[in-house]
């Protein structure tokens, strides 16, 4: 007792949406050409069937167009699928779903001509076991990538003679008082140097493992919990925007990876719900970063200047850098038009058919390289082309990566009603606080009735411990200066002498570097110190020069002050430009700097005055 669908057999466009439909329905209806005793025994003319596709129920109910579409995909065994269905039948909907079914039936070549550029002739179900695997395993290298890069800065910016120890902030009555469920972290339980070692080194394994498909779920939670624990007590060393992005991509990525010790593909298919997050993910990072530059009322953004500065006053630019800055303002505006573009309508194509997501995701993956050659951004592009696999499916995979790996694989179970259940309970608040967030950043919440705004605000505090759903928007006001701080040390407050840093802009005839996936977190938090007043971080930085610390000085190129501590140090204020081309070729100098004044006047740990700046152990030189 199957409902049957009567079709035209001698249409392309016909045929090939029934293969589709066939591979959605599996099994559950069937499908005929309309040959004429057929047509006959069922009562259909020929006039009917040549306008429209025909239904016939098992109730001997009978329906055509798009009423029939609808009628037919109800009997999916796909939860997704079955809601769509029942929503086209809504009133108004089935009405205007059937005046564009009359428009496509009349036009039928001009549409099988759209069809193959939006839909391609692939005509088999949507799946996305092939991207799941390609994924994680681009998840884990990407972990790998982020405790590697920490785990060589951590005793220097965490450890007992670090930046920000982070057994001083565990032990903290103001963060104990808290309560820890507010930060949660393993290093509640021990932040000693030998621990904050081992953290990183049991991240790098459990990354090889989600890489080799060890475990993938397990493997999976246990790098998102490692993670959240250092961002938690990491404070400004871990607050950039791709850190709480790896800790949202591997909240979804645990949630989504197959069980079992070596599951391959995966027996079971990606449901349609945790697919959407995925694609909502994409949505949310780039759109958000697309509308923050227009609600911030910057005007460099809205006069297509912004490219003007960018170059010359991303944190850490690269040689590539330094080459668009010298292109054609014309050039350099056409850019930054492309970037506001790219950023506010290209997100929406990831809702769209398969050939518009494939452009979508061809798009992101040009923006990202263009920002990798121009500038430094730790591993956050290499995180955002992983995540923009989501708009592709098998199909698409399967001609970059090997075939026996999914020959091997074995038939695949669609996701059971049990799975898909727990995957719903699962996406709502990730859907619910994502959109809110975008709301929120159009300046549209809070508003409607005061109870669904109370309950949504209580489910942001509860997440909010947790980063796994978080506010994006990159570069939403444009600096257009590039001051520079300079640390300098010295034995009689007469000859000074420079830390040289290993990334950040300072000798004007050394070269931008290329960092990238490295995140030297010292540097960029030196980029945003030079914006405004001395931070307290930075206060404790210059205590620990003159204390002598080895973990802190190893975060700089070089050691001025081999044999001794300096008695006094202090921070330069610069104003950098970069050289025209012109000038690189005369002087050999990449920058050009003028001195702007002191940034923090000599401080010494012998008190001189009874001013104390910072603790009792730094105070000002006078």
């Amino acid at each position: 007792m199957r409902p049957l669908v009567l079709f035209d057999g001698d249409c392309g466009f016909c045929k090939r949406w029934v293969e589709r439909w066939r591979g959605d329905t599996e099994g559950r209806v069937r499908f005929a050409r309309a040959s004429g005793w057929l047509r006959a025994l069922l009562g259909i003319s020929k006039q009917d069937m040549r306008r429209a596709l025909q239904l016939v129920e098992p109730s001997g109910r009978r329906s055509s167009g798009a009423e029939a579409v609808f009628r037919m995909l109800a009997w999916s065994p796909h939860v997704g699928t079955r809601i769509a269905a029942r929503l086209g039948l809504l009133p108004g909907i089935k009405q205007g779903a059937g005046v564009v079914y009359s428009l496509i039936a009349g036009h039928r070549h001009r549409a099988a001509r759209l069809d193959t550029w939006l839909f391609s002739r692939v005509t088999e179900p949507a799946r996305h076991r092939l991207v799941r695997w390609t994924f994680l395993r681009l998840l884990g290298g990407t972990f790998l990538i982020a405790f590697t890069s920490l785990g060589r800065q951590v005793l220097g910016l965490y450890g007992e003679k670090g930046i920000r120890p982070i057994r001083e902030v565990a032990k903290s009555e103001r963060w104990a008082a808290q309560g820890q469920w507010r930060r949660p972290s393993v290093f509640w339980l021990g932040a000693s140097d030998a621990a904050l070692v081992r953290g990183c080194r049991v991240g790098q394994a459990l990354s090889l493992a989600l890489i080799l498909n060890v475990a993938p779920a397990l493997s999976a939670k246990a790098l998102w919990a490692l993670y959240l624990s250092y961002v938690s007590l990491g404070r400004e060393f871990l607050s950039f925007q791709w850190d709480v992005l790896l800790l949202e991509m591997g909240a979804l990525g645990a949630l989504t990876a197959p069980a079992g010790l070596r599951p391959g593909l995966g027996r079971r298919d990606v449901s349609a719900v945790e697919v959407f997050l995925f694609r909502m993910l994409v949505f949310r990072l780039y759109f958000g970063s697309g509308v923050s530059k227009f609600h911030s009322g910057d005007r460099t953004w809205r006069e297509l200047r912004a490219c003007d500065v960018y170059f010359e006053t991303a944190p850490l630019p690269t040689r590539g850098g330094w080459a668009a800055h010298q292109l054609p303002r014309p050039v350099r505006h056409a850019g930054t038009a492309g970037v506001l573009a790219v950023e506010t309508a290209v997100p929406f194509l990831a809702f769209g058919p398969r050939r518009v997501r494939q452009v979508a995701f061809g798009t992101f993956a040009a923006l990202q390289a263009a920002i990798v050659a121009t500038g430094n951004y730790g591993f956050f592009n290499f995180q955002s082309l992983a995540l923009g696999l989501w708009l592709l499916d098998d199909a698409a995979l399967r001609h970059v990566l090997p075939e026996r790996l999914w020959r091997e694989a074995g038939p695949e179970r669609r996701p059971s009603w049990v799975g898909t259940a727990l995957s719903t309970v699962a996406a709502v608040p990730f859907l619910t606080l994502g959109t809110t967030e975008l709301l929120r950043r159009m300046g549209w919440w809070p508003r409607g009735p005061a109870r669904v705004v109370e309950a949504v605000g209580w489910l942001e505090d509860c997440a909010h411990p947790l980063h796994s759903v978080n506010s994006y928007g990159l570069f939403a006001m444009m600096t257009v200066d590039r001051p520079e701080i300079t640390v300098e040390g010295s034995d009689d407050g007469e000859h000074w002498v420079e830390y040289p840093f290993r990334y950040k802009t300072s000798a004007v005839d050394r070269a931008p570097r290329q960092v990238a996936p490295h995140q030297p977190r010292l540097d960029w938090q030196m980029w945003f110190a030079a914006l405004g007043g001395p931070p307290s971080w930075f206060l404790a930085l210059l205590e620990r020069l003159l204390e002598g610390s080895s973990e802190v000085l190893g975060l700089f190129a070089a050691n001025p002050f081999p044999d001794h501590p300096p008695r006094m140090v202090r921070a330069v204020l610069h104003d950098y430009r970069m050289t025209s081309r012109e000038e690189r070729q005369r002087t050999g100098a990449w920058w050009k700097r003028e001195r702007r004044g002191l940034y923090v006047s000599p401080l010494t740990l012998t008190p001189l005055t009874t001013r104390t700046v910072g603790g009792p152990r730094l105070s000002w030189h006078v």
